[in-house]
């Protein structure tokens, strides 16, 4: 797949939105992974991956709880640390003495996203690109 950010309807949007859906689903407090939700969103749409799962979070992630999408070592971006510490200690993430998500004990393992499969119909009021 090659990402079309400008293309509505195209094969980015479609990964873009199901990836949204996924991380407004992490619950407070818990955090997940970008191989975790490239995962979750390959198992529905047979494409991705991490790397790409970081672009739709840098595009469209501001919206979202993007503190709750971290490296698989529990850290985020030296650029994110201070807000998403912030935000990690109002919602009782369970933090590493250095700093980083205990991610062992903060994990939250995401589902496939609804909507993406052949006759599966999205969920109204879900995270649309854009939206």
């Amino acid at each position: 797949m090659s990402p079309d950010p400008g293309v509505e309807g195209s094969p980015w949007e479609e990964y873009a939105e199901a990836v949204l859906r996924v991380v407004e689903q992490i619950p407070r407090g818990r955090v997940t992974t970008y191989g975790a939700i490239a995962e979750a969103v390959g198992a529905v749409l047979d494409r991705g991956g991490p790397r790409l799962v970081g672009n739709v979070m840098a595009r469209h992630g501001g919206g979202m709880p993007w503190w709750r999408v971290v490296r698989a070592d529990g850290s985020l971006p030296p650029s994110h640390g201070d807000e998403a510490r912030q935000a990690w200690l109002a919602e009782g993430t369970p933090l590493r003495p250095g700093g980083a998500v205990d991610i062992r004990a903060a994990f939250w393992a995401p589902d496939p996203p609804h909507g993406f499969g052949p006759g599966d119909d999205p969920e109204p009021g879900r995270a649309t690109v854009g939206g």
